[in-house]
């Protein structure tokens, strides 16, 4: 049986794809590629694997060598970024490559996605996605089923591993075709469609202010952006919004030998912060944050991020 090496975000278009390649009787792999930006849906994507018996393999570029090298395509997009600071187009040649290293490694006998054209402005467009396999070195080698009659022929349509007339031609960002899939070969999905925390607006803030504060930041260190509110001062705080927030704060702050500041007597939140000479501050931030007083809050704008 051939072996396919399906591209694996966990979304609807890509759970499609990886049963179509089933259904055309091909032994589908996935491949997740973990990033330091995603959304976290690792659980489902390991679910949907052990569910259909799909060998599942995982890259995990949050750590070591590939974290380095991501991070730097983040700090540095060779072509440019959307609407916030997601560098899709270097992302996705970082998947390809790594997906590309992955496939030669089990034998694969095509490499699929779930890509569909038209569905994202920036990185779905057809130069977009012929730019992607030209620069991963993955021309024609890159099989997308759902819009494969929109584009050029691969390799494996023309030697005969795949029948194009079996393919679609899906466009644009409405999923109802998909929709009709999923519904045929009977699987639910968290949401029509992914993200990436780079996507948002106030995240980018986030992650650019630590950036310029730490050119090298740890996992660790970008893990907090994603809790509880932050401040620059003299160095970096985050203030807690929820006890789940001052838990996680508390805990990664041990990790990353941060001072935290709380009240055992009173109710408020956990604040953790690198800069003892920020002390003075964060105890009146935790002053203002113990208390509902917005006008208060307002008065520490200045530092918030």
């Amino acid at each position: 049986m051939k072996k396919a090496l399906v591209l694996f975000s966990g979304g609807l278009d890509s759970r499609v794809t990886a049963k179509f390649m089933e259904e055309l009787g091909f032994n589908v792999h996935l491949c997740f590629v973990k990033l330091p930006f995603g959304c976290g849906c690792f659980d489902d994507v390991e679910n949907f694997a052990k569910k259909n018996n799909f060998d599942l393999h995982v890259i995990d570029s949050t750590k070591g060598e590939l974290f380095k090298e991501y991070m730097e395509l983040v700090k540095n997009p060779k072509y440019g970024v959307g609407s916030a600071i997601n560098p899709c187009k270097d992302c996705k040649i970082f998947i390809f490559i790594q997906s590309k290293k992955l496939a030669e490694k089990i034998k694969a006998d095509i490499v699929v996605t779930g890509e569909v054209l038209g569905q994202r402005p920036m990185s779905q467009m057809k130069k977009a996605l012929l730019l992607d396999e030209e620069k991963a070195g993955m021309i024609g080698k890159i099989l997308r089923p759902l819009s494969a009659k929109l584009l050029p022929e691969t390799i494996y349509e023309k030697k005969g591993i795949v029948d194009r007339n079996k393919l679609f031609e899906i466009y644009g960002r409405k999923r109802e075709r998909q929709m009709q899939l999923a519904k045929k070969y009977g699987f639910n999905y968290p949401t029509p469609a992914g993200g990436c925390l780079l996507c948002e607006t106030l995240y980018g803030n986030k992650l650019t202010a630590l950036l310029k504060y730490n050119k090298n930041p740890s996992i660790k260190e970008i893990s907090l952006l994603k809790k509880g509110r932050m401040f620059k001062n003299k160095g970096l705080i985050f203030v807690g919004k929820s006890q789940a927030d001052n838990d996680f704060l508390e805990k990664t702050s041990k990790k990353l030998n941060w001072s935290i500041f709380k009240r055992e007597d009173i109710p408020g939140p956990s604040i953790v912060y690198d800069k003892e000479d920020d002390r003075e501050l964060v105890k009146k931030l935790w002053e203002a944050y113990a208390g509902k007083d917005l006008d208060e809050r307002e008065k520490f704008d200045e530092f918030k991020v």
